[in-house]
């Protein structure tokens, strides 16, 4: 096996372990930094959520969760655990002191999460971040730049948790996230359990369809929640028995359309999977707080999530972790798969 050395091009750089699995067809899945970044708590948990103490996940993952480490950290270290667990090469991404980086080392994680001044980077971000110098964990969207820019071939697997999409009120603030038109663009299958449950789900589905992107449901008819399963209101284009299948239909989606993505939607494992009721409550109350302060724009998310995490008094924190590390274990399959499919074609 020949081994490649980094590839690096000005503000890029694609590691060596990256590089040499792309170049002789392994599995490769990228993984996000802005779930790293932004958004997780940075002590250790207060008790081991279920998910993690669960002897059928493998103790890999569980380890990552260590008594002084922080949940943010702890999660970045799961992910590509999780990828490696299953038998893929983890590219985890984020920038670094001006450079994207595909294929973080762990102390390169660590640096990007104990970092003071940390952006969220999107693909319009990324140059503007890097020609500062900056550091930042990467959003879809700036993920799914890196897979495309990815060094010797781009990665064709990508997961994570929620993606972004229609925001509520779009009728009289139109927001939509860069999520959706990456998606489309880029050329990958992203691994997903739906779009936040903040969003409008519905006009987010509605979006998807317009920008033509397929929606594949594993083992599953419904468009999932985020944290919670779907329901009958909203469905998938076509539900794939399991990762092989699913890997079968992206190939078959590559030749008709080899530049663009699709999605692949993972409900929650059901016994952490939070009840959607419980969900459209917090969201409702946190939506009237702010209406009552005022809120909009980006100020919108963080009210709305702090009513989420009230409401199911922290068990929204846990289902999050059991969504991204269970979507990284499906993720690495489905390109475990496609690496299996391709070889046999040749």
């Amino acid at each position: 096996m020949t081994v490649h050395a980094a590839t690096k091009s000005g503000f890029v750089r694609t590691s060596a372990e990256v590089a040499d699995a792309l170049a002789s067809g392994r599995p490769v899945v990228a993984l996000e930094t802005a779930a790293v970044t932004h958004g997780l708590p940075r002590e250790p948990l207060a008790s081991m959520p279920a998910y993690l103490s669960d002897e059928t996940t493998p103790a890999p993952i569980r380890a990552c969760f260590g008594a002084s480490t922080p949940v943010h950290l702890a999660l970045g270290l799961a992910l590509a655990a999780a990828a490696r667990a299953e038998g893929a090469v983890p590219a985890v991404v984020g920038m670094l002191r001006g450079q994207l980086v595909i294929g973080l080392t762990t102390a390169e994680l660590e640096e990007i999460a104990h970092a003071r001044d940390v952006h969220k980077v999107s693909a319009r971000d990324a140059a503007l971040v890097a020609a500062r110098g900056g550091t930042g964990g990467t959003t879809v969207a700036g993920t799914l730049l890196a897979c495309r820019l990815a060094s010797p071939t781009p990665i064709r697997v990508f997961a994570t948790g929620g993606i972004g999409g229609v925001h509520r009120g779009y009728a009289e603030r139109p927001d939509i996230s860069a999520d959706l038109i990456a998606i489309r663009d880029t050329g990958t299958m992203v691994i997903t359990a739906g779009a936040k449950s903040i969003l409008d789900l519905p006009a987010t589905v509605e979006m998807l369809d317009t920008l033509g992107v397929p929606l594949l449901g594993l083992g599953t008819p419904y468009f999932p929640r985020f944290l919670s399963a779907g329901n009958a209101e909203l469905l998938v284009n076509a539900e794939v028995s399991d990762e092989r299948h699913a890997a079968a239909v992206f190939a078959a989606h590559q030749a008709f359309h080899p530049d663009r993505g699709a999605l692949l939607c993972v409900p929650p494992l059901a016994k952490h999977a939070l009840p959607a009721e419980m969900m459209e409550r917090a969201i409702a109350d946190g939506l009237a707080e702010c209406a009552k302060t005022g809120a909009h724009g980006p100020e919108v998310t963080p009210v709305l999530l702090s009513a989420v995490a009230r409401a199911t008094k922290g068990a929204s924190l846990a289902t999050n972790l059991a969504v991204l590390i269970h979507n990284a274990r499906v993720g690495a399959r489905v390109a475990s798969a496609l690496a299996s499919q391709m070889r046999d074609a040749n």
